[in-house]
């Protein structure tokens, strides 16, 4: 039997795939390649190129392959566009999510294991965040996430068909090996802005805010290392195949990390003197966002190990300074 996975060729998605077939594992993977990279696809995989919104193809996927559950990256996931862009959020995020579901419905595979996000919280009223805490999402991301676990929750009271919800924050770093890593077009996170400006793709960063009421004025963020990111979701899969109820797991170091502290540890860990300059706020962001993981430390048996600030930088500095252009500079090899 197969693992189906989603977006299988974006970020997140190929380190589950990677881990998955370390663990000798057979993984099909599906991904309409509008953000994700044919190059990170790994050659053990069976690939198939197309939309999950897209019924007819989905369903001849699971006709071709013996699916017994599915891991789902499959979403835009730019908070600022999804702001200007609700509608294609909606489409893309939740009716690709009901199509899926009913796929799964009509071929009897009944356990997902989805990726979710801390946007479902909006800004909290205490840190660190817990699973029950209200859901209020500040960003039509947050709020299609949001909606697509609602999918879930129901599909379960009505077809029985499990899942695992796995909500978390700040995803970096990469695989030990540096055969994958991240490489979004435009880039919008942290450390790998931090990191093209220790290769002297960017001549500086900003920093958006230094008043916040934190120890250095700049705004903490909980980072977890994408390879302890998976492991979370592998052990999920397996909890729902030992008969685990649908549940809901934050996913975050417990720990936070500021913007200067994230920029230090960038020089200590490069070398590189990486320029850092000034800038406004910008609007929404909160001053702290950290995750308490307790329960998915508890029920799942989690235990993220390669978590420290200076390794995330040191896995995902491998990817960068070994691939400076991503996969684009893989094309032509």
């Amino acid at each position: 039997m197969s693992i189906l996975v989603l977006g299988g060729a974006g970020y997140i998605g190929s380190h589950a795939v990677y881990q998955l077939i370390d663990r000798k594992q057979d993984v099909v993977i599906v991904d309409n390649l509008e953000t994700g990279h044919k190059e990170a696809v790994h050659p053990k995989a069976s690939f198939y190129n197309g939309d999950i919104r897209d019924r007819q193809f989905l369903s001849s996927v699971f006709e071709k392959e013996q699916i017994d559950s599915v891991l789902h990256f499959a979403a835009n996931s730019l908070v600022g566009e999804s702001m200007e862009e609700p509608l294609k959020y909606f489409d893309n995020n939740v009716h690709g999510t009901q199509v899926l579901l009913e796929v799964m419905k009509e071929h009897n595979v009944m356990s997902i294991v989805f990726s979710s996000t801390a946007a479902t919280y909006g800004e909290p009223e205490i840190v660190p965040i817990t699973e029950d805490m209200r859901t209020s999402p500040e960003s039509t991301y947050g709020e299609t996430k949001l909606t697509m676990e609602k999918l879930m929750k129901w599909c379960d009271k009505a077809y029985g068909i499990k899942y695992v919800s796995l909500r978390y924050f700040n995803v970096a770093g990469a695989r030990e090996t540096a055969e994958i890593g991240e490489d979004h077009q435009p880039e919008t996170h942290l450390i790998p802005i931090v990191l093209q400006t220790a290769l002297g793709q960017r001549e500086s960063i900003t920093i958006f805010g230094e008043d916040y009421p934190t120890e250095d004025g700049t705004c903490v963020r909980d980072y977890i290392h994408v390879e302890d990111l998976i492991d979370a979701h592998i052990l999920a899969l397996d909890y729902l195949k030992d008969g685990g109820e649908s549940d809901i797991f934050n996913l975050g170091s417990s720990q936070g990390f500021s913007v200067k502290e994230i920029i230090e540890a960038a020089r200590r860990v490069t070398g590189k003197e990486i320029k850092a300059i000034e800038g406004n706020r910008r609007a929404g962001d909160p001053g702290v966002l950290i995750a308490s993981s307790d329960k998915a430390r508890r029920i799942l048996g989690w235990n993220p190990s390669r978590t420290s600030i200076d390794n995330i930088i040191k896995d995902a500095w491998n990817w960068h300074s070994s691939k400076p252009n991503g996969y684009r500079g893989e094309v032509h090899s």
